[in-house]
């Protein structure tokens, strides 16, 4: 009788574009003390449609199921998270030296289970990543979400704000506010938003995110009432581009778009590329006290993180779901990266 032979099981992650498993050295890595007593680095992100497997019966989750189209699995949640979490890691690299980001602005992010099970479960497990986060009204159930490192930011109170939708708008996600000591003893205030989408076209949507922005614009008022020369950081997803009435109603309350013409080094004008051309929805903005503290801000564009844009030419996002096909990437959106710079 001829001998059985043993099944041979194809390596789930054979042929993938993950980042190295030699980025994990960068873990071990000194970072010289000056550097990492003055550094301070800021990341935003759109992690597209991070959810957990679970139905919600009071959210329209139901792309994000096992029996879905997107067929999305524990196996696709598991390695979804765990690229998200190489994503942030790798953000901690420039130039100069590496460490983990200080903080990470994150939206599309749907529960707290999400959250848990990215810090405290996936390759971040180690990085000691705290989070707080948003309970929106969001149909979808999508959230906004801060990580921080209670090493650099030494969390004080943070609080939603919730966005009364004008006539024939949807509900909207929440803006997160978030405030936290760093170690120069100043307070920094850290808002992260992800305005209304938008689908049913620009014009029509255009009053639902200038409606953000001006909740957004009370709330810093009030920092300003409140605290004398105060740290003002906004990030987000705002679905517009730097010169949209939104974002210019924001640069008129004294905020500065740090964002505008930050740039990737392997290609991206953008952080979004739609129909083969790169735009910025992602932003970053500081107040003018916070703005002497900027080093830098730019795109987020590693290698890893792109793909050939074989009908457009160039190269763009490297998804990890096209519509409902698997794609096997990361997300639809490049993060934005900030640093600063405390004395």
């Amino acid at each position: 009788m001829e001998k059985e032979q043993p099944i041979k099981r194809e390596n789930p992650w054979k042929g993938r574009r993950l980042l190295p498993f030699l980025l994990w050295i960068f873990l071990f890595l000194p970072v010289g003390v000056s550097e990492a007593q003055t550094r301070f680095t800021v990341v935003e992100l759109n992690t597209e449609n991070l959810f957990d497997t679970h139905h919600d019966s009071l959210k329209n989750d139901n792309e994000f199921l096992p029996t879905s189209s997107h067929h999305w699995t524990v196996y696709r949640y598991w390695e979804k998270l765990n690229k998200i979490g190489q994503e942030i890691v790798a953000c901690g690299k420039d130039s100069a030296a590496w460490s983990l980001p200080d903080l990470v602005g994150l939206c599309e992010v749907e529960n707290d289970t999400v959250l848990r099970d990215l810090t405290k479960r996936s390759v971040l497990r180690t990085s000691r990543y705290e989070y707080v986060m948003t309970d929106s009204p969001d149909e979808r159930g999508i959230d906004v979400a801060l990580l921080y490192s209670p090493f650099s930011f030494g969390y004080i109170s943070s609080h939603p704000l919730r966005v009364k939708p004008l006539e024939g708008m949807r509900p909207t996600r929440d803006i997160l506010y978030v405030c936290g000591r760093l170690i120069t003893g100043d307070t920094l205030h850290v808002f992260v938003l992800h305005a209304p989408s938008r689908s049913g076209g620009e014009k029509l949507t255009r009053p639902f995110r200038v409606h953000v922005a001006e909740k957004l614009c009370q709330a810093i008022d009030s920092v300003r009432n409140a605290t004398r020369e105060p740290l003002v950081l906004v990030m987000g997803d705002f679905n517009d581009y730097w010169d949209s009435p939104s974002l210019r109603l924001l640069s008129e309350h004294d905020m500065v778009n740090v964002s505008k013409v930050a740039r990737g080094e392997h290609g991206a004008k953008g952080t979004y590329r739609f129909r083969g051309e790169w735009g910025s929805l992602d932003q970053m903005l500081v107040s003018s006290y916070l703005l002497g503290k900027v080093r830098k801000c730019r795109i987020g564009d590693m290698q890893f993180l792109l793909e050939e844009d074989k009908k457009y030419g160039g190269v763009k996002p490297y998804r990890f779901y096209q519509g409902p096909r698997y794609n096997g990437g990361f997300s639809d959106h490049l993060p934005l990266i900030l640093t600063l710079s405390f004395q």
